[in-house]
């Protein structure tokens, strides 16, 4: 069965940058669509940027436009986020999730179908 796990997370202050990567084990994620959500507290989980499994075209959040970039090496079996000027509103619980279904465009509102999802990181921008 596959699984993904997250790492890079931690404690940065605002303006900061951090790199997060998902990593896979059990599947190729060569193959998948991957995306990372982010959910803070008190509000539901929300699409931040994904990247196709073949020609790696990219989607984001407005909020993440400019300031986050996802890509991935498959050789590594691993995608990555990318953040930089970093603002205390994006602190949250980060996951990562991949799927080979759906495309990149409706990724982030068909989260509750995705096939794998990985346990989450958290990431605190603060002073």
């Amino acid at each position: 069965q596959g699984q993904l796990v997250e790492s890079g997370g931690g404690l940065v202050q605002p303006g900061g940058s951090l790199r997060l990567s998902c990593t896979a084990s059990g599947f190729d994620v060569g193959g998948y669509k991957v995306a990372w959500f982010r959910q803070a507290p008190g509000k539901e989980r929300e699409g931040v940027a994904c990247i196709s499994s073949g020609d790696g075209r990219t989607r984001y959040a407005d909020s993440a436009k400019g300031r986050f970039t996802i890509s991935r090496d498959n050789a590594e079996n691993t995608v990555y986020l990318q953040m930089n000027s970093l603002k205390t509103e994006d602190t949250a619980v980060y996951y990562c999730a991949a799927d080979s279904g759906f495309p990149i465009e409706t990724i982030f509102i068909r989260q509750r179908y995705l096939e794998v999802w990985g346990q989450g990181i958290l990431v605190t921008v603060s002073s």
